[in-house]
């Protein structure tokens, strides 16, 4: 039986950086599980989970480029967390890509040097 490995990528395969993201980690012999985030998106004590390794705050991992930040006003600074949070579990685009996650600690994949820390760790 397999072992599942102690890397996880929150990936999508349409973007460059992602996929970057995962090659460098192919690259270093690390074979992580693969999480297509936008097919399996994550629930609220998932996003949760992943902002406690990431040692980050809703904020900081969502995409503001992307139309449905504009369209559900997340830039209103009076939304609370939780409100935040909900987004992202109904619309999972809205997360930062990739997102990489070794034990107990996450890095934002971008730059791919960003994984170095994990890497070394």
């Amino acid at each position: 039986m397999a072992r599942k490995s102690e890397w996880t990528i929150y990936h999508n395969p349409r973007c460059s950086k992602s996929r970057a993201a995962l090659a460098y980690l192919e690259e270093k012999g690390i074979q992580p599980e693969v999480v297509e985030y936008l097919k399996t998106p994550l629930d609220r004590a998932g996003i949760q989970d992943l902002l406690t390794k990431l040692g980050l705050g809703v904020r900081d991992i969502l995409r503001d480029g992307e139309d449905e930040y504009d369209a559900l006003n997340l830039g209103n600074a009076s939304l609370a967390g939780e409100a935040l949070i909900d987004a992202v579990v109904k619309h999972p685009i809205l997360m930062q890509r990739p997102i990489i996650v070794r034990g107990d600690h996450a890095a934002i994949g971008r730059p791919t040097e960003a994984i170095d820390d994990l890497i070394d760790g």
